[in-house]
Order: C-alpha cells, then sequence, then structure tokens
C-alpha cells in the first residue's frame, strides 16, 4: 500500500466524519501496517483523531461489534461481570468469506432476503475490502428484553443463534443457486476442492465453500470499519445499496473510485425498535432444538451408572426450583426433568407421574399430548444422557432457577451435584444413605422423597454440619 495514497484518504473530511460516526460508543483498534495493531482499547472521538492515526501510519480501523458505555475501561482480565456493566448493546454483523466474490455476492444476497423476510428492514451491507461482505443489523432494531433478560447480556449467545439460524433459513436456496447458477464442476474448477470435500451424503454442502462467521462472534470481537483499507487488497471496505449486491463491482472499491455513499454501514437512525424480536426469537428456537438434538449422544464423560434411583431431597436447587413450577419456558424445563431424572435412576413410570404432578403446579399447565409426546420420544431413543450443563444460560439461568455461584462454579452438571451428595454422605458413614436412596426407586421414587421434603435439610445435616459444595467438589474429583 501506498503510504501517502493511505494519507490522502484518511484526510478526507467525509471519510473522516464516516470513521467517527460509525465509532461511537465502539472499542477501537487501530492497525500500523505490518507493525500490527496498536493499543487496545481505544477510542475514535473527533475527525481529527482520524488524522492524527493516519499521521502515524494507520492503515485500517476495526471496530467492536459490542457498544460500551466507557470503551477505554475494558481490560483483558475483566471478568465477565464487569464486561456486562460495561456493554450497553451489541450489533449484528455477520462475516460472510471465500476467496470467491461471486459466491460470497450470492450468499449476502440471500442473507439479506432472510433478513427483511423476518421484517428486519433497517439490515446494511458493505465490502470487506478482500472478497467478502459484512452484513449488519443495529442494536436498535432489537428488543430490550428476551426471556426477562437485558437485550445487552445475550452477547456473544444473541448473534451467534442468529447467524446458526440464518444460516442453516438460506441453506437450500444457496445450494440450489450456486448449483444453477456454476454447476459441480465449476465449482469444482473455481475452487480447485477435491469433489468428496463439497459434496457429503450425495448432496451437495454450500457452506464446504463459503463460511459465515458464527464462531469468531466473540467478546471483544472486531469487524473492518466502513472506508477502511484492506492491507492485502489495497481495496476499500465500502457500504452499498443492500437491493444491489448482485451487481456489486469490486473495482468500485478501489481507492480513487471510493465516494461516501448515503447507505449507512449499521445504521441506528432507520432502525425501528422491536422489528429484529421475531428474528432473534426464532433464532433461539432454533437453537435449542439443536441443543436438544446434541443431547440425544449420550455422555461421554466418566460417569459410574446410577444403580437406584436418587430421591429429590438430594437434587441441586436449579432443579428444585423447576419442580416449584414456572410461568416461561416449561418445555425446555421438561427436556431437561426427562434428562436429570434418567440420569439420576428414575424409571419412565416414576418419572411420568412426577411431570404430570409438575405441570400441575405451573401457572399455566403444558398440554398432556406435549408431555406424553416428550416422553415417547425419550423412551424411543432409550438413552441416558445428561441434561445440560449448568453454564447453559438458555436453559438455567434464562428459567431464572440457576444455582447460586457455590454450586454452578464447581459441578459441571446438575447430575454431577447429585451424585456428589449422596456420595459425600455415604462416605461420612450414615447407615441410612443407601436405605434413603432405595426408597427412591422405582414407583415409589416421587412419592418417597416428597413425603421426606420437610426433612431435606436434616438429611444433608446427617452426613456433615456444613455440607458445602467446596466437599462434595472433593469427593467428586476424586471418584471421576
Amino acid at each position: 500500500m501506498d503510504a501517502m495514497q493511505t494519507f490522502q484518504h484518511y484526510r478526507r473530511e467525509d471519510v473522516r466524519q464516516a470513521l467517527v460516526e460509525c465509532a461511537a460508543n465502539r472499542e477501537i483498534a487501530v492497525k500500523f501496517g505490518d507493525k500490527g495493531f496498536g493499543k487496545r482499547p481505544d477510542v475514535l472521538q473527533f475527525p481529527r483523531d482520524v488524522v492524527e492515526f493516519a499521521q502515524q501510519g494507520a492503515t485500517s480501523f476495526h471496530a467492536s461489534e459490542e457498544r460500551w458505555k466507557n470503551p477505554l475501561q475494558l481490560r483483558p482480565s475483566a471478568h465477565k461481570g464487569d464486561m456486562e456493566k460495561l456493554r450497553m448493546g451489541w450489533d449484528l454483523v455477520l462475516d460472510i468469506d471465500s476467496k470467491f466474490v461471486e459466491l460470497n455476492k450470492i450468499a449476502g444476497h440471500l442473507l439479506i432476503q432472510a433478513i427483511q423476510h423476518h421484517g428486519v428492514h433497517a439490515v446494511s451491507c458493505k465490502f470487506s475490502g478482500g472478497s467478502g461482505f459484512h452484513i449488519g443489523v443495529p442494536f436498535e432494531a432489537f428488543p430490550e428484553k428476551v426471556h426477562d433478560r437485558e437485550i445487552c447480556q445475550w452477547f456473544p449467545e444473541g448473534p451467534r443463534a442468529v447467524a446458526l439460524y440464518l444460516k442453516d433459513f438460506i441453506s437450500k436456496q444457496l445450494q440450489q443457486a450456486y448449483l444453477e447458477r456454476f454447476g459441480i464442476d465449476g465449482i469444482l474448477k473455481m475452487t480447485g476442492k477435491p469433489f468428496g470435500e463439497i459434496v457429503k451424503n450425495s448432496k451437495f454442502d454450500p457452506f464446504s465453500v463459503i463460511g459465515i462467521d458464527t464462531l469468531l462472534i466473540s467478546p471483544r470481537h472486531l469487524f473492518r470499519m466502513p472506508y477502511s483499507f484492506n492491507e492485502k487488497t489495497g481495496m476499500v471496505s465500502v457500504p452499498l445499496n443492500p437491493e444491489h449486491v448482485l451487481s456489486f463491482e469490486p473495482a468500485t472499491a478501489l481507492q480513487k473510485n471510493v465516494h461516501v455513499s448515503k447507505f449507512v454501514f449499521l445504521d441506528r437512525k432507520r432502525a425501528k425498535p422491536m422489528e429484529a424480536y421475531g428474528l432473534l426469537l426464532q433464532a433461539f428456537d432454533y437453537v435449542l432444538q439443536l441443543e436438544e438434538k446434541k443431547s440425544t449422544v449420550p455422555y461421554e464423560g466418566k460417569s459410574e451408572e446410577v444403580g437406584e434411583a436418587i430421591p429429590e431431597q438430594f437434587f441441586p436447587p436449579c432443579i428444585k426450583k423447576i419442580l416449584l413450577g414456572l410461568r416461561d419456558g416449561r418445555k425446555r424445563a421438561v427436556f431437561i426433568l426427562l434428562n436429570f431424572l434418567r440420569s439420576v435412576g428414575w424409571d419412565y413410570d416414576a418419572i411420568e407421574r412426577r411431570l404430570q404432578e409438575w405441570n400441575k403446579v405451573n401457572p399455566e399447565p403444558l398440554r398432556d399430548v406435549v408431555l406424553v409426546g416428550q416422553l415417547r420420544y425419550h423412551k424411543a431413543n432409550n438413552k441416558k444422557v445428561f441434561p445440560p450443563n449448568c453454564s447453559n444460560a438458555m436453559y438455567y439461568k434464562d428459567l431464572g432457577v440457576a444455582c447460586p455461584l457455590d454450586i454452578c462454579g464447581k459441578f459441571k452438571n446438575p447430575v454431577n451435584f447429585t451424585k456428589a451428595q449422596v456420595r459425600h454422605l455415604a462416605k461420612a458413614g450414615k447407615k441410612g444413605v443407601k436405605k434413603e436412596v432405595k426408597k427412591g426407586s422405582t414407583k415409589e421414587a416421587g412419592n418417597e422423597s416428597r413425603k421426606e421434603g420437610p426433612k431435606e435439610d436434616k438429611a444433608v445435616a446427617a452426613g456433615s454440619k456444613d455440607v458445602s459444595a467446596e466437599n462434595l467438589q472433593a469427593n467428586e474429583t476424586k471418584s471421576t
């Protein structure tokens, strides 16, 4: 890249203004060619800041997907809680990338159509300056809360869910579009990939030749700012009309051809409150379905078999809270309970009775067909699998039943807590422990444990005056 050409570009008043407007409430990282990035965090507050960086040899500017109250307070060692206090929001930025502009244009076009199909009109697009495209939806289009959780706290889970969902949503159209436009032979010739890499189970996989960023959506992740250079190509990352992606020509991104467009990437002014609410809900539902499918794969960690059903007095707080009844998230709760109860030795008859009883205490009970349907599906698979791990925010935290940190922080899964508690009491030398566990087996599993409900704390205290999470964790570690 020519240093003078770069400097002249960033001196332009319209370019400086566009960069500063995009930088509002964002962490900024400045790249200085081969020297790499400057200090992080940084900010762009005034147009003159751009010129000062350019005088120091800046070649490109990068911004965070997240919006921050004070970006300069960010620290590499910051805890998640501290970052959530600083985060005021996030934008959805999808990165479509392959070496082939024509493939990327089709994927970008379909993604934009998919987002619009979900009622979102504030969708924007820019060329990356390489060969890919960035598709964006500003934070202002999203609701203030989803599932009783502030939207600013849904990062990176929120944008990741949307990216995964949209990727699946366009997959068939993308496959068809590529085959109609290029054919398998054309794709093989263009990409140089072997046949077996792009055709799997006799089907062409469009995502074997392009990528849509999902895993790279992470805290403090950056994207190249509009009107910033791409060092590898010397081209500029330019916004464009989202309706004209298919007709985009990379030559328009050459520095001599760049003009500041009326189309603004992540245009906050165009966004209507709540317009992306439906898209986000659909994405979360899709991810939950994926989680359920993944959970049909048996747990592969070290885990001893449970010979007898473990009664409720040994259950962790999160499971006990679910059993008290829920207003929202009951289908997810059924999924948790089914896998948890099977993992702690309950048979299907006992599980069905307990689920029916639990459903009656829900403010709005699920239809019987839902309970019976999930139970039958679970029986048909006939596999013992653990419920979602404690760290899975879309289950316990989202349902408002998460255990205290001294439990969640030390046990990966509710099943681990339960088994460790039983083991701890057994090792403490209480003769009645095996008897208590056996009482919870088969048909008496639910009834006996609830009869013992008032003695719950006494049962824990029996083995030790302070059955702490630390003690349980110590025993759990020794046993695995």
